[in-house]
C-alpha cells in the first residue's frame, strides 16, 4: 500500500509514455510488495507523477537533460512490508519500469534514484484514522502478511 512520488523532467515521458510510466510502476510496487492481482487491493497503490521544468534539475551543479534523464521515485511504505530482499527487489523492479516506458527515441542515459521510506506503525493516517500493519495487511493484501491481517 504504497505512496510512490515520481520527479522527472518536463516532457520526458509524454502521452502514452506517462501511462505506461504509471502502470509500470504500480506493477512494480505491487510485485515487490507481494500484493496480489486484484484491482480492489491495487487501488491502494498511489502514484503521483511530477515533472521539474528544464534548467532545474542539475547534476553536479550542471544540467546535464541533454545527455541524461534523471528520474527519482520516493516511496513510502508501511513499517514491516519491506525485507531486505524485497527492497532490493523493488529498487530493480523501480529502475526497470523506467527503462521500459523510456520512450523510445529518448537516447539519453537513464539515471534512477529509488528511495524506500518506512513509515513507522502507528503513524500513517487513512481517510482519518491512524492504521496499524495489520489493518495494511488485510486492505492491501500482501501474501507474505496475511498471518497479521487473519488475527486482526
Amino acid at each position: 500500500m504504497p505512496n510512490i512520488l515520481v520527479n522527472i523532467p518536463k516532457g520526458a515521458f509524454a502521452g502514452p509514455a506517462r501511462a505506461d510510466l504509471a502502470r509500470r510502476i504500480s506493477d512494480a510496487a505491487a510485485m515487490a510488495e507481494r500484493m496480489p492481482d486484484d484491482p480492489h487491493k491495487r487501488f491502494a497503490i498511489w502514484v503521483v507523477i511530477e515533472e521539474t521544468e528544464a534548467g532545474l534539475w542539475t547534476c553536479g551543479g550542471v544540467d546535464m537533460a541533454s545527455q541524461v534523464l534523471p528520474c527519482i521515485a520516493t516511496v513510502h511504505v508501511p513499517a514491516g512490508v519491506l525485507d531486505a530482499p524485497a527492497r532490493a527487489l523493488y529498487v530493480r523492479l523501480m529502475h526497470d519500469a523506467f527503462q521500459q516506458a523510456q520512450p523510445a527515441g529518448d537516447q539519453r542515459r537513464l539515471a534512477t534514484s529509488v528511495r524506500l521510506h518506512d513509515v513507522a506503525d502507528g503513524t500513517w493516517g487513512v481517510n482519518g484514522d491512524v492504521w496499524q500493519l495489520p489493518r495494511f495487511a488485510t486492505v492491501a493484501g500482501y501474501g507474505h502478511l496475511q498471518h497479521l491481517a487473519a488475527a486482526a
